[in-house]
């Protein structure tokens, strides 16, 4: 029979204090004992250093408990000798000096040991575009010229910074229309299909554009003579003004105060005819006469795009949409561009109000209703400068390219949805537009269209009307303050400030060519004053006789 699996039961000792034995093994007796807590990081089995009780910086220990017991003293070298410290050498805590080469050696070694990814490199470079860009604008600041040559006899009367315009706030009310005047054309909606792999050659216009400033338009003069309203504008004027604080090229508006009424005019020729390129972006468009992505030339190619793209677009043998009267400014048998000319009323004040002609450049039928268009076109001239191709990105990236716009172009895209809002249009069709070669600024290509709605647009670019009619109102009550005469405002080429000059009557006619004349010399007796106009006065009395 085999035998039985024998197990003896061990000792088990009963600790009435506590836990644990009560006594020390013999096999124990004489070993030393460092006591430890259950939440102690525990480094090395034996350290004969004591280093390693220091690698947490003193965390989680007493350093002076329990190390000690370890520490070794022997008492019988000779009396020369003695101990100083046992201690590890405290470390420097003060705060490490940055040295550049330092992760240098390292990431030389990283690259030869790798090869270099595609984005790696991708991030280099642009990294350092980055860097020389910093540098080059530093080095180079582009200033611009005046809109307008200031003479020194014009006073300066009033001085108006961007940053006190900031804070203007006036909710207008609702407007009034006062006429609706022209003829407008339908929108084509095969432009909706357009994409950058079926593009559309733009092809130019031959439809007449009138620009006609305040104070010579028939409507304006009928309506200030029935003392219909106290100021009068035109909606390019009005949106310059609201938009003054995002403007970086110069402009002027003259401001003629007659009676108790205020107009707000342009100069012949003057900048506001044109389209800015470029105005905001990073890096600077530089102003040169010979080069063609310089300030003017960008300025008259973004114009003429944006008139010829605002006409293909509409249907022009189809259906009309009239507006109730007929155009103020159509001549003869003239092929007038599809434009509408809307007047408006808005109170600016308790006891002044604004006339402001509106333009509006189509219809859109939508859901059986017809819906008033504003028709622009971006222009895109050197993908390189502005960072995005629109025919790689159009497509696939359409917010960036949009975002890049509302960055390079601010003031302009900031200046159409003001004038939306205030013309009262539904949508406005943005169009873009890219040259077909770089360096071919006649030849054109359409490469997409893209609906927006005033007011979500306006949301997006940050644009609020009540700061923009804050600041006209702003500008309206320091107007109306003024003497009767002729006045200037000019935006300062390379200054956020706006400036108010007083000018004579003719300053911007052909014949204009005073100059301030030292107070202490007389003019000479053949051109003392009074002797040209006596000699006029005697011309025009013979021609009355004859």
């Amino acid at each position: 029979m085999p035998a039985q699996p024998f197990f003896q039961v061990p000792t088990v000792e009963d600790n009435e204090d506590g836990w644990g034995p009560t006594t020390v093994p013999q096999q124990l007796e004489g070993i030393p004992y460092a006591p430890f807590s259950k939440g102690e990081k525990v480094s090395k089995i034996s350290d004969f250093t004591g280093s390693g009780f220091n690698r947490f910086g003193g965390r989680g220990r007493d350093q002076g408990q329990g190390v000690a017991v370890f520490n070794f003293f022997h008492n019988e070298e000779e009396d020369s000798f003695h101990l100083v410290d046992n201690k590890p050498a405290a470390k420097n805590k003060g705060q490490r000096r940055f040295n550049p080469q330092r992760f240098a050696h390292r990431n030389t070694q990283f690259s030869r040991g790798q090869p270099e990814q595609p984005h790696q490199a991708r991030q280099k470079q642009q990294k350092q575009r980055q860097f020389q860009n910093f540098h080059r604008d530093n080095q180079r600041q582009v200033t611009y010229s005046s809109s307008v040559d200031i003479r020194p006899e014009w006073p300066v009367v009033e001085s108006i910074p961007f940053t006190s315009l900031a804070k203007l706030n006036f909710t207008v009310g609702k407007p009034e229309d006062i006429a609706f005047c022209g003829a407008l054309e339908y929108y084509d909606k095969v432009y909706d299909r357009v994409t950058p792999k079926v593009d559309r050659p733009l092809k130019r216009t031959n439809k007449v554009f009138k620009s006609v400033t305040t104070s010579d338009d028939p409507v304006i003069r009928k309506l200030a003579s029935e003392d219909k309203a106290q100021v009068f504008m035109t909606d390019v004027l009005l949106t310059s003004l609201m938009c003054a604080p995002r403007s970086v090229y110069s402009w002027d508006i003259v401001v003629t105060r007659a009676g108790d009424k205020l107009f707000f005019d342009k100069r012949d020729g003057s900048n506001l005819d044109y389209l800015t390129v470029a105005e905001t972006a990073p890096e600077s468009v530089l102003e040169e006469k010979d080069n063609i992505n310089g300030v003017q030339q960008l300025s008259q190619e973004a114009t003429g795009v944006n008139q010829a793209f605002s006409q293909q677009v509409l249907v022009s043998n189809g259906e009309k949409y009239e507006c109730g009267s007929r155009n103020p400014f159509a001549e003869g048998n003239e092929n007038l561009a599809s434009t509408a000319y809307r007047y408006r009323k808005y109170k600016v004040s308790a006891d002044t109000e604004l006339v402001v002609r509106c333009e509006i450049d189509g219809v859109l039928k939508h859901k059986g209703q017809d819906e008033l268009l504003s028709v622009k076109a971006l222009n895109e001239f050197d993908p390189k400068l502005t960072g995005v191709d629109w025919r790689h990105k159009l497509e696939t990236q359409r917010g960036a390219v949009l975002a890049t716009e509302l960055k390079n172009n601010a003031n302009k895209l900031a200046k159409w949805t003001a004038a939306a809002l205030v013309s009262g249009v539904e949508i406005i069709k943005l169009g873009y537009v890219s040259r077909v070669h770089q360096r071919d600024t006649r030849h054109h290509v359409i490469l997409g269209t893209q609906v927006c709605k005033p007011k979500d647009f306006a949301m997006q670019i940050n644009l609020h009307m009540e700061n923009c009619w804050g600041i006209v109102r702003a500008v309206i009550d320091m107007c109306l303050k003024l003497d009767e005469g002729k006045y200037l405002i000019v935006k300062e080429p390379n200054k956020p400030v706006m400036r108010l000059y007083s000018v004579p009557e003719n300053a911007f006619e052909q014949n204009y060519t005073d100059d301030a004349m030292p107070e202490n010399e007389e003019a000479p007796a053949d051109e003392a004053p009074g002797k040209p106009e006596d000699k006029d006065d005697d011309k025009d009395k013979d021609e009355e006789e004859d």
